[in-house]
Order: structure tokens, then C-alpha cells, then sequence
């Protein structure tokens, strides 16, 4: 089973057809960024669309099941995610309305303040706000997954305490392998694992040691370390992947309408473009590459499985349907 939990790719039929080629059984794809709520049922549609006419490559996933149906069937499941809580505007009540669409994770800030959480890119953490903890509360009687990968360090510890249910880190490594904002410390790490969530490791560039040219091993050898000291059942991929997006996608993920200024974060003003990918990691056709690169740095096949689908499966079987 090969699940990777974030995508947001340029989404083609050449795309899908590679999640085939790779083996991949399911997707957590990004559907909003700074969208609204009509704006991202408009994204939805486009969604709706891309099922119907590629039914032979891709399905919509809303449980666990799902994914197995998917693996039956030849396809890939895909599950929606916002990157930002911007779909539910000051409406608390859209939090249920989104997961009835579809919707099954959802970050509580996308790098800057929101009405919920503190983003990391803010140079003061003020922890989960008064909206934010009724949010929550919410979001775990739903189902609907609270994602903390662009949060700030003490909002995401917060957020783990307050829920009732295991929060996700979809995308992103460890701060000490690769020290990028976006990166998260041992105590973030700690808190999210030891409430029973999950950290998806991130190919994107900027959160790798050396960006571009970090190696596949560098990249395994940091899995098996953080399979040490915080459990393996708690690991996944979250890929990040944005293939074939043009560079203005970037300042839409960065800028959004908050800026008139450009904002290319990460440390990485000289770059204003998407980076180039890892050359051991390019497309979805290419996690045959990590899963060889865990077995090389000594981890054995279960513990394999597990961080290439199994323990998001699992996590899935648990979060996505109504909590109590």
C-alpha cells in the first residue's frame, strides 16, 4: 500500500496516470489555499468533474475503505485537504458542511495568524485562540482532521493537548536535520506522536538538508532516526509534491490577497520559483525509490509498509468518520 498524505500537483491526466504507474493507492490532495467557502466548492466541482471523466484512474476517497475499493479496482483515492482554514471564513458551522463535501483534513493556519492558530512564519505565538478551541472541538465530532504543518511551535502543541482526537503534521521534517521555519522542533514532534498523531515526512526542497541536493539516503537515514526516538507507527509520507505548477502557483501559496508585497518565505528571496526536485524523487512514480532507500538504511519490511501507506491507512480507519 503506498499512500502519500500531500499533494498539490497541476493535476492532468498525465498526473494521474503516473499515481498508477507508481503504485500509489491514495492522495491527500490540497483543494484550497486562501480560497473561500464558494471558492472552494468551485475547486470541488473541478474535482467532481476529474472523477467522472477519469473514472478508469482516480476516485473520490471519504474512509478508509475507500482506499481498499481504490487498490480493487486499479485507481487511486483521493481525499480533499485545505491548507489553510480560510473555506470556513468566521462561520463555525462550515466545518460541517466541508466535511459532508468531502473534506477530511484541514490546517489551522497557512504560515501567517488566522482567526484559529498561530502560523510559523509570525514572530509571536499566541497559542490556539478562543475560536480556535471551539474549532477543534468541532472538527474532532466530524471527523475532520486538524493539520498543523504550517503552525507555529507552541499553537501546534496547544492543538495536540486540546484535541480529543490525534492531529496530523501531513508535510513537513524534522527542525534539527533541516532547519527551515517550516520544519518542526522534537517537543512539536513529541506532542503530536505521544497523542497518538502522525508526522508525514515532506520531499519539498526547502525542507530537505540541502535542499535539491540532499541525497536518498540522507532523507531515509533522518526516517529511521525519527522512527527511533518517537515510533514508527507514527510516520508516513506527505510528499508536498507540486508537479508541474507554473511559479506564479508559488506566490498564490505564499501571498494569497493578504500581501501586496512578495513573500517568498523559507529564507529563499533569491528563489522566487518552485526549487527543483530531489533527482531520486520527481513524480509519483518514483516511491519505489524511497521505499528501496528505507530497506538500504536497515528498516525492515513491516516497518517499510508502514511509513509508505500502512500507518496513514490506519489513521484514516480511526479520524475520518464522527468522534463522540
Amino acid at each position: 500500500m503506498r499512500i502519500d498524505n500531500l499533494q498539490y500537483a497541476n493535476w492532468s491526466p498525465k498526473i494521474f496516470a503516473q499515481m498508477r504507474e507508481g503504485g500509489v493507492d491514495a492522495v491527500h490532495v490540497t483543494i484550497a489555499y486562501h480560497e473561500n467557502f464558494r471558492e472552494t466548492v468551485l475547486n470541488i466541482e473541478q474535482w467532481n468533474q476529474w472523477f467522472d471523466v477519469h473514472s478508469d484512474l482516480i476516485m473520490m476517497g471519504r474512509s478508509a475503505s475507500d482506499v481498499d475499493i481504490a487498490r480493487q479496482t486499479g485507481r487511486t483515492a483521493i481525499f480533499f485537504g485545505l491548507q489553510n482554514p480560510s473555506p470556513i471564513e468566521d462561520d463555525i458551522g462550515l466545518v460541517d458542511i466541508l466535511h459532508t463535501l468531502g473534506v477530511r483534513f484541514m490546517q489551522l493556519t497557512y504560515n501567517n495568524q488566522s482567526l484559529l492558530a498561530t502560523g510559523c512564519y509570525e514572530s509571536s505565538d499566541t497559542g490556539i485562540t478562543r475560536m480556535g478551541k471551539q474549532v477543534i472541538q468541532q472538527m474532532n465530532r466530524v471527523g475532520l482532521v486538524i493539520d498543523m504543518s504550517h503552525s507555529a511551535d507552541r499553537s501546534t502543541i496547544e492543538a495536540a493537548d486540546l484535541s480529543t482526537r490525534p492531529i496530523a503534521i501531513t508535510h513537513a521534517n524534522p527542525h534539527d536535520w533541516s532547519p527551515a521555519l517550516r520544519n518542526k522542533k522534537d517537543d512539536v514532534i513529541r506532542a503530536v506522536t505521544s497523542n497518538g498523531g502522525m508526522l508525514g515526512f515532506s520531499m519539498y526542497p526547502h525542507h530537505l538538508k540541502d535542499k535539491s541536493a540532499c541525497t536518498l539516503a540522507s532523507f531515509c537515514e533522518m526516517i529511521a532516526r525519527t522512527a527511533s526516538k518517537f515510533g514508527v507507527e507514527h510516520l508516513g509520507i506527505g510528499s508536498d509534491l507540486c508537479q508541474d505548477q507554473p511559479d506564479s502557483i508559488v506566490e498564490w501559496m505564499r501571498m494569497g490577497r493578504w500581501s501586496k508585497k512578495t513573500d517568498y518565505g523559507e529564507g529563499s528571496a533569491s528563489l522566487p520559483g518552485f526549487p527543483a526536485m530531489p533527482e531520486w524523487f520527481n513524480d509519483n512514480r518514483d516511491f519505489g525509490n524511497v521505499e528501496n532507500g528505507l530497506r538500504k538504511v536497515g528498516m525492515n519490511s513491516v516497518e517499510v509498509a508502514g511509513i509508505m501507506g500502512g500507518n496513514w491507512y490506519k489513521f484514516y480507519e480511526n479520524n475520518f468518520t464522527p468522534g463522540s
